[in-house]
């Protein structure tokens, strides 16, 4: 952090007229969203595009940011990492001008972990900050009773779909009615035809 104020803070006093990526730096690591900060106020700008690509495949590019005209200040896009997976990427800024010539700034070693827990700095005590010995007097507590909990059983409403034997005996001869009457129907039709 205090490495890109640094570079921030000689950006403003430097006021160059190249384009640049001013932070992230080459080799930095990154986690979660990272502001992209850069300087696209040259002249004879006519557009540009902020993209990322894979270490290992710098042919590919995938936007970030497209440019038509020169940003108000120097943040130039808000990436954001975990939408990537971990690994090695590298960050391009071409910059097209009017007179159809363009000009690549690329920014490579970039470490995106999201996953790994960042290390951090743990101090010893020196001694001026000594810790204090703590004292403390304990009394015997009483040991709580457990009291074992057991479920109480809940009785089930009644199936509505239950089928007794008079049902089945309803149904069976419904449909052997049924049958006994398209039967019926189907023979006086035959026997329309041949007449």
């Amino acid at each position: 952090m205090l490495k890109s104020l640094l570079v921030l803070s000689l950006f403003f006093f430097a006021q160059t007229s190249e384009p640049s990526i001013l932070s992230p730096q080459a080799g930095e690591t990154l986690r979660g969203k990272v502001q992209i900060v850069g300087n696209l106020n040259v002249p004879n700008f006519s557009s540009a595009e902020l993209a990322f690509s894979y270490a290992s495949d710098s042919n590919s590019w995938f936007s970030i940011q497209s440019f038509s005209q020169i940003p108000a200040d120097q943040n130039l896009a808000m990436w954001d990492t975990t939408l990537v997976t971990d690994g090695d990427y590298v960050l391009h800024l071409r910059v097209m001008f009017q007179d159809g010539t363009s000009q690549d700034i690329v920014v490579s070693d970039l470490k995106i972990r999201n996953d790994e827990i960042p290390a951090t700095e743990t101090s010893t005590p020196t001694q001026e900050e000594s810790p204090l010995p703590i004292t403390a007097t304990l009394s015997p507590l009483e040991a709580p009773t457990a009291t074992p909990i057991f479920p109480t059983p809940t009785s089930l409403p009644p199936n509505p779909i239950t089928i007794t034997a008079t049902s089945i005996f309803y149904y069976f001869a419904r449909g052997g009615l049924i049958a006994i009457v398209v039967i019926f129907l189907f023979a006086m039709v035959l026997r329309f035809r041949r007449n």
